[in-house]
């Protein structure tokens, strides 16, 4: 297997229409001095460079009741990945936000790995997944209170996840559509109490628009201000006036299942928002990847770098600027991720 230096030197095209490369070296107008927590370390906010905001390395679907890193090989998990890495590197993206939860696959160790071998900054979260009928929410979760979920993930970013050492540079949590169960109402205001005390972002896996409306308004009562909300998989959600509703409120609107087959609609959602003067609520990814426990050689692998190679030319044919994706690639995940206790205006 080509190691990282071996993989950058070979004759793979970068993309033509825009280099995202030139990206990664301009300088960030405005940029905070406050540090990302990647799983190498603090960053500074400027060295993010063009970020994929949601992806996933390894996923495990048995249920929170039985999952087990047992399950899998890292090793082979390494194997795997690690070429689709690289190849995301070459592609020009300098950081990868692996979205998966506790209980649903997290394991900070193996991105430890994957990022010294690949040269990417990745990020991994703190939370519980609610969604899918809590089929990912552990027991304990259930029986405990929003303010003691609330206490364990502050204790991963004050303290590191598990024995890693690893701290969350963003919160994770799942919901069902709405009206919201009592589960998921708990997992927000707990990540509500959460934001209060680390300053990350909540990305909220949201079943429908009702469910990330109401979620929205749960953590205003928190007195969370919106724009701490980023709606993940908002595109799934067809009444485009919940899009402006979320994030006239001040939400990220997460459009993050970029792929051959989605490429139309994810230009018209990302125009829409253009015409109503607000991209700078926009995040954009591919929710790609994954190895899969359970499956042969981890099953079917859908690479990172499509949304790179051959949607950001796409958007540049449809009028999209220069300036306006990296704004989508680089500024708004930046802002998103940057740690910052977002109040509301009273």
């Amino acid at each position: 297997m080509l190691n990282r230096r071996q993989f950058l030197q070979a004759s793979l095209p970068l993309c033509s229409a825009v280099s995202l490369t030139a990206w990664n070296s301009l300088p960030v107008e405005g940029s905070s001095r406050k540090k990302i927590n990647t799983v190498l370390g603090p960053v500074k906010a400027e060295k993010l460079g063009a970020t994929l905001i949601h992806e996933h390395i390894l996923v495990d679907f048995i249920g929170a009741d039985k999952i087990n890193p047992d399950r899998y090989d890292s090793n082979e998990v390494q194997k795997v990945v690690l070429p689709h890495l690289l190849q995301l590197y070459k592609a020009g993206c300098r950081t990868l936000v692996e979205c998966t939860p506790a209980y649903l696959g997290r394991d900070p160790g193996l991105l430890k790995q994957l990022s010294k071998a690949s040269g990417l900054h990745l990020i991994t979260n703190t939370g519980i997944y609610g969604a899918a009928n809590d089929k990912f929410v552990p027991v304990f979760a259930t029986r405990e209170s929003a303010e003691d979920l609330a206490h364990r993930w502050t204790q991963e970013f004050e303290k590191g996840i598990d024995q890693t050492g690893v701290r969350p540079g963003i919160i994770k949590i799942g919901i069902d559509q709405g009206p919201l169960s009592k589960i998921d109402a708990k997992l927000v205001q707990a990540a509500a109490w959460t934001h209060r005390n680390t300053g990350l972002s909540i990305a909220t896996h949201s079943g429908d628009g009702t469910a990330a409306l109401e979620a929205i308004e749960i953590l205003k009562e928190a007195r969370v201000a919106p724009d701490a909300f980023v709606w993940v998989h908002a595109q799934a959600e067809d009444d485009r006036n919940m899009h402006l509703l979320a994030a006239r409120e001040g939400a990220w609107l997460e459009f993050d299942g970029v792929g051959k087959d989605t490429m139309e609609q994810h230009r018209d959602l990302i125009c829409n928002m253009k015409s109503c003067n607000l991209l700078s609520q926009v995040l954009i990814s591919q929710d790609a990847g994954w190895y899969h426990v359970g499956e042969a050689s981890g099953g079917s692998f859908r690479s990172y770098e499509f949304l790179l190679d051959q949607f950001v030319p796409y958007l540049r044919r449809a009028g999209i600027l220069r300036g306006e994706i990296q704004q989508l690639l680089t500024d708004n995940p930046r802002q998103v991720l940057t740690p910052k206790v977002r109040k509301p205006i009273l």
